[in-house]
């Protein structure tokens, strides 16, 4: 077996803290505890009752939201340079879709699970999980003036119902192709399900979300 002296595992701890990605952990599995949100999480409600829990699952303890008629979401405020963490990798899992959902149109804009990062100008990015629309599905999703949401279909169907799916997005280019200029600061970030439009049922589940210096 080979030696290492200990200047040379020095060396070898530092190669590996240059070319690590840097992350900021916005949801931790590992320090989630059951039955309470994490620190610096709250519901958001739309419409309808939450039903929002933290449970035990092989990806650790996930965030299980299910909607009954209902629009909301937990959020958290954030201040992220997106020019140091440009990437946000996400873990989710949806085991029931809005029946005929489909943000394209306000009358179906229902979605199992939706990941929307909001920017200090207050222009949104939305990741989401359609029952209906095409995966990589790019358009604008606000019919209110003056309400800037731009939507990412990463998923459809239900193709991977039930499966634990990780999904990774550059968000300052996804900002720079929807908005034509350079992402200002991330100032919050929201998990989000509703069913409110469709009046049916949808349940979705999120592990890990973090902002990441590199792929």
């Amino acid at each position: 077996m080979r030696k290492f002296t200990f200047p040379a595992l020095l060396l070898c701890f530092g190669l590996l803290a240059q070319t690590a990605p840097l992350a900021f952990l916005a949801f931790d599995t590992r320090a989630a505890q059951p039955g309470r949100l994490p620190d610096g999480w709250r519901i958001k409600l739309t419409a309808g009752t939450p039903d929002v829990s933290v449970i035990g699952d092989g990806q650790g303890y996930v965030l299980r939201m299910k909607s009954r008629s209902a629009s909301f979401g937990v959020e958290r405020g954030v201040d992220i340079d997106v020019s140091k963490f440009p990437y946000l990798d996400w873990k989710w899992k949806v085991a029931e879709l809005p029946r005929g959902g489909d943000f394209r149109h306000s009358r179906t804009d229902d979605q199992a699970a939706q990941v929307l990062i909001v920017f200090s100008d207050r222009r949104v990015l939305s990741y989401i999980w359609d029952s209906t629309a095409p995966k990589d599905t790019v358009q604008s999703a606000s019919n209110i003036p003056l309400v800037h949401i731009f939507a990412f279909v990463c998923r459809s169907g239900a193709a991977d119902l039930n499966q634990w799916v990780t999904e990774s997005r550059n968000v300052a280019a996804d900002y720079s192709r929807a908005y034509g200029h350079s992402a200002p600061n991330v100032k919050g970030i929201r998990l989000q399900i509703n069913s409110q439009h469709t009046g049916t049922e949808a349940e979705s589940y999120f592990g890990d979300v973090a902002f990441r210096s590199a792929p």
